[in-house]
């Protein structure tokens, strides 16, 4: 008499040999399908052998994952994110479904430089208070056009003392303010 099948887990069951044969003929490895499935080596092999997959030697898989070309413009495309844009390693990795490491490596092959910690941070400090700075201009345009603080401070979403900060830092010459109340003493002149 045979024992019964092991318990399986829904997640295992849930990665069919079909899904998986359409990862592999994609350009998936088995030891990737292991790792984003969580299913052991041997399961997995199991499984594509059961959707009737035809297998692929390391040489293949390799050759088939070399497209010069569009290897070439991802490395440009990532230095472009990474020096003019202040992006970190991780976000690279992220955006292009590498890993760090990957990431890096595309990096240099385009000729980029790798930063420090200390560098990105330095260079999105600046990013911010240029766009900071602009702001401030385009405030002290229009509140030289007429517009009071307060107004600018609801389109603006900012708080009015926010806006008066931004407009000292370019530097506009402030309107004298209106007194709305009673007039005080030292106004009643004779």
């Amino acid at each position: 008499m045979k024992p019964p099948p092991p318990v399986t887990s829904d997640a295992s069951e849930a990665v069919t040999p079909e899904s998986l044969r359409k990862e592999y003929e994609a350009g998936a490895t088995v030891d990737e399908l292991v790792a984003a499935s969580g299913l052991s080596y041997g399961t997995v092999l199991n499984r594509l052998h059961d959707a009737g997959t035809v297998m692929r030697t390391s040489w293949q898989t390799r050759r088939m994952r070399q497209d010069p070309e569009a290897r070439r413009r991802l490395a440009a495309h990532l230095r472009t994110l990474y020096e003019q844009h202040g992006a970190t390693l991780t976000e690279l990795a992220a955006g292009a479904g590498e890993t760090r490491r990957a990431a890096r490596r595309l990096l240099i092959e385009a000729g980029g430089t790798v930063r420090t910690t200390q560098q990105t941070l330095r260079m999105r400090a600046a990013g911010r208070a240029a766009e900071r700075h602009k702001l401030a201009l385009s405030l002290r345009a229009r509140y030289e056009a007429g517009a009071s603080v307060p107004e600018l401070a609801e389109d603006c979403n900012y708080s009015v003392a926010t806006v008066y900060r931004l407009l000292h830092q370019a530097k506009t010459r402030m309107r004298p303010q209106h007194r709305h109340g009673p007039p005080h003493d030292e106004d009643k002149r004779p």
